[in-house]
């Protein structure tokens, strides 16, 4: 066993010891990462990785440091659309209960959950972050996921969006998640599916490989690990769950003049191609899974 099979096997919540072989170096938006693949599922990870929360400076939040996030607060407006789209859909599961947000950032997302009646609570390893969402009426708990430490099944709802693939430890990540959330309830991950077309083709390329990311994961990987912890029920949306308008409207947040329309025909052809199969995988690696808790 090599010394990344060693580490990340620490880590593997298939409770079995894997071997990981080293894959590629990634060479697109952040070259130079060294990305291992699982030998016995469709499973990646990078190693070894920058020191995670150190990458969460209010710089990483104001766009001012090379990985950065685009601050939600400038574009709420636009935002919201998707954030009250996504809510529209998991109300038809979960209309009611108790909401937490891992990865919560500013808050927005739950502020709006919570306008529909949920009552929130948001996880966010970020000071800055986390600062601001509290001192705007949204619950936030300052640190990593498995430091909040909330009792037992306290969860109607869980989301992480564009979060599981940032967490280290997925083994206790998922133990974790299952024993605070209700039976009966749901799961919601958005992710990459390094099962789609889109991450097999571009390899090294992907745009997804990032330096805040350590694990990345497939719809056949989660669902696999999520049975083991008695969910039974599983929702895949291979690209997004919500429909195209409230994308569309989205992106007019960084739209700069009535030529930037013109984006709207790549995003609508993005939307429809991540519908679309070829030998039984979608096309693009867009992904959200709802996951339900067995009662």
């Amino acid at each position: 066993m090599s010394e990344a099979s060693d580490f990340l096997n620490k880590e593997n919540p298939f409770d079995k010891t894997s071997d990981w072989k080293f894959l590629y170096t990634t060479t697109g938006n952040h070259p130079g990462l060294s990305v291992y693949k699982c030998e016995d599922h469709e499973w990646q990870a990078i190693y070894p990785r920058p020191p995670q929360k150190e990458l969460y400076s209010e710089a990483y939040y104001k766009g001012k440091s090379e990985y950065s996030y685009i601050d939600e607060r400038e574009t709420e407006k636009y935002q919201a659309y998707v954030w009250d789209a996504r809510i529209k859909n998991i109300r038809k599961f979960i209309s009611k209960g108790h909401f937490l947000d891992i990865g919560s950032s500013f808050g927005g997302f739950l502020k709006r959950a919570k306008e529909k009646g949920f009552t929130v609570q948001g996880v966010e390893i970020s000071d800055y972050a986390a600062g601001y969402a509290n001192e705007n009426g949204v619950p936030t708990f300052h640190g990593t996921f498995l430091e909040a430490k909330f009792p037992d099944k306290s969860f109607d709802v869980i989301t992480l969006i564009e979060v599981i693939e940032h967490l280290e430890n997925p083994k206790l990540i998922f133990q974790e998640i299952t024993r605070i959330l209700k039976p009966g309830g749901l799961l919601v991950l958005q992710t990459a599916n390094f099962e789609g077309w889109q991450a097999k083709e571009e390899k090294a390329n992907y745009h997804y490989y990032m330096p805040g990311h350590v694990y990345y994961y497939s719809d056949s990987v989660l669902k696999e690990i999520l049975t083991r912890l008695n969910y039974d029920r599983f929702i895949s949306y291979f690209g997004v769950d919500f429909p195209l308008s409230a994308k569309l409207l989205k992106s007019r947040g960084s739209f700069k003049s009535i030529l930037d329309y013109i984006k709207w025909i790549r995003i609508a052809f993005y939307h429809f191609q991540s519908k679309r199969k070829k030998n039984g995988f979608p096309l693009t690696s867009s992904y959200v899974l709802y996951a339900f808790r067995s009662r």
